[in-house]
């Protein structure tokens, strides 16, 4: 049997910005689930999207053929484990492509600068620079610390609302690493205020006794992100936190423009 021409027409159907409707359509609703939290029904995704349902079925079937998708024996739909892989390695790319604006961030510093993600319920290091001191920190890339600890953990979790940081907490626990380290939620959410009102955070002797980390995040990343510099508290003092931030502030809107245009990447 010949292929429909009908169907054929649709399935090359380009969108407004060149690119193939189906697949934008298709990378649309992926989006949608992760942001629903990886499951949901089609009518959720017929409501939020405003694609009638039997669009969003034929684009679910194939996806779930493709393993992208599963179906739940409720009959929803979740983000499947093939997605898995597809983001272990765009994690990998992401540390790849900041790593020249961390060497930027260590030239002007003067100390180790780090990048991290918002894993689950976990920050992950996927990138680092050293400094070029003797005396220097070191995070070993693909570590995974508890966020309450951390400055860049801090960063990340500062505009999430209270009740979800509240729920995350009470998942992970508030493990003392020091004897700095913050243990209680209530606290906690008042560091994240202190982030909110002077725009970067710290992390004072909480991780580690003796190292002094200032974070930002990076506004606009695809995924939970921010770069972070890390020093002996001797030399990231108060004095050098207000030279190091603005150059930290900037670092990380320039890193944003350039995940934002992919062509970038050269």
């Amino acid at each position: 049997m010949p292929t429909s021409s009908a169907s054929a027409t649709d399935a090359a159907k380009t969108a407004p910005s060149g690119g193939v409707q189906s697949l934008e359509r298709a990378f649309d609703l992926l989006e949608r689930m992760a942001d629903a939290g990886g499951e949901v029904g089609l009518s959720e995704l017929s409501a939020s999207s405003g694609l009638p349902l039997p669009t969003i079925h034929r684009l679910m079937r194939t996806l779930v053929d493709c393993g992208y998708v599963r179906q739940q024996p409720n009959r929803r739909y979740a983000l499947g484990p093939r997605l898995i892989r597809l983001g272990e390695s765009a994690s990998r790319l992401l540390g790849t492509w900041a790593r020249p604006y961390l060497a930027r961030l260590v030239e002007e510093t003067g100390e180790t600068a780090n990048m991290a993600l918002l894993d689950g319920d976990e920050i992950v290091y996927v990138a680092q620079v050293p400094s070029k001191h003797s005396m220097r920190m070191f995070t070993e890339v693909g570590r995974r610390v508890l966020p309450h600890s951390t400055g860049v953990g801090k960063a990340l979790l500062a505009h999430t609302p209270p009740d979800e940081v509240r729920a995350l907490l009470a998942r992970t626990g508030m493990p003392a690493a020091t004897e700095k380290t913050i243990t209680t939620p209530e606290g906690f959410l008042d560091a994240l205020e202190e982030v909110r009102r002077a725009g970067y955070a710290v992390d004072d002797n909480e991780q580690e006794i003796g190292v002094r980390c200032l974070a930002v995040s990076v506004p606009n990343s695809p995924t939970a992100a921010a770069v972070s510099i890390s020093g002996p508290a001797g030399r990231v003092t108060d004095a050098a936190t207000e030279r190091i931030v603005p150059i930290l502030q900037e670092v990380a809107q320039d890193l944003s423009a350039a995940l934002a245009n992919p062509s970038a990447q050269g």
